[in-house]
């Protein structure tokens, strides 16, 4: 795979390589589409997961491991790709769109398919960073059934953090949900926790630290109501505080949610004829590997679409 060329002008530009833009950039190019990838990171946030078990036909896979065969695939098409660069800004000129790089590079193209997914917010106290996929986790979906039979933590109080806790309380032993404030979940998913036997519930408390030795032990918490600072035993903890989508650069010219998520319609399409975005940087609900994979492909046909009207 080589470079993109600054000459050219492209059918589809993606943006992002993750499991979203690099299916979006497999389907456009077996559609004949002149395509290629702008990535900051090739394989995404994919790389950080320890181990996935629940993308079809791998019953247990590595992130990275997966990441690498989404790369070959799209490698054996030759797709040209710029990697280790990130996209600050697009400008519009008569129908093309030229994506603006950090260090001042320009690329064209007629259609662009945004795949630059999310971040998880961090609670930033001490032992966060050092055991990252050894017991500290942002998704319960997808590291949960490594904790069945344990007791784990969910850090936060709004919807996603009552939804994993009440998830993880069908597999893990006991679970601690813990939030600095009062809980901002929908009140029907309070009462649905509220009646779970295996949950325990610590509001007012302030995670202070994460223990562990090569793998998390427990947390060093903090209540503000007793004014006291307790420890609690785990086997993992989820932080479920919410997600900071990738968007910032497209805030301009496209049309984003209280989220700061793109809004798309069911095939991708945003505000802007010939932009599409996919995956975890969209309001589309379930931001799962697999289902990231499938709108990027939903993306790329409607591209193919939209570059035959032309």
């Amino acid at each position: 795979m080589g470079g993109l060329n600054k000459d050219t002008l492209y059918d589809v530009l993606v943006i992002g390589g993750g499991p979203a833009g690099l299916n979006a950039a497999l389907y456009s190019k077996r559609k004949g589409a002149n395509v290629g990838i702008i990535s900051k990171d090739l394989g995404g946030a994919i790389l950080d997961t320890s181990s996935v078990e629940n993308y079809l036909g791998y019953t247990s896979l590595g992130g990275a491991e997966l990441a690498e065969k989404f790369k070959e695939h799209v490698s054996e098409l030759d797709v040209p790709i710029d990697e280790f660069t990130s996209v600050e800004a697009i400008k519009l000129n008569d129908g093309i769109k030229e994506l603006i790089l950090g260090d001042g590079t320009s690329y064209r193209a007629r259609a662009v398919i945004i795949a630059t997914g999310s971040k998880p917010r961090k609670l930033g106290v001490p032992g966060e960073t050092e055991f990252a996929g050894k017991g500290v986790c942002y998704c319960a979906i997808c590291d949960g059934p490594f904790f069945t039979d344990e007791e784990v933590i969910v850090a936060g109080g709004g919807n996603s953090a009552v939804e994993a806790a009440i998830d993880l309380s069908k597999i893990a032993s006991k679970v601690t949900i813990v939030h600095r404030s009062q809980f901002k979940a929908d009140q029907i998913l309070i009462d649905q926790l509220s009646r779970i036997e295996n949950v325990e519930v610590h509001l007012n408390t302030e995670i202070r630290e994460i223990l562990g030795n090569k793998f998390v032990s427990g947390v060093k918490l903090f209540d503000k109501a007793e004014n006291k600072e307790f420890t609690i035993e785990a086997s993992g903890i989820f932080i479920e505080i919410g997600y900071t989508p990738n968007s910032a650069p497209f805030k301009d010219i496209l049309e984003l949610n209280e989220k700061s998520e793109i809004i798309v319609d069911s095939v991708g399409r945003t505000n802007v004829e010939g932009i599409y975005a996919a995956g975890d940087v969209t309001d589309t609900p379930y931001k799962q590997i697999i289902i990231s994979a499938s709108e990027g492909a939903k993306c790329a046909l409607a591209a193919n679409d939209y570059l035959n009207t032309l």
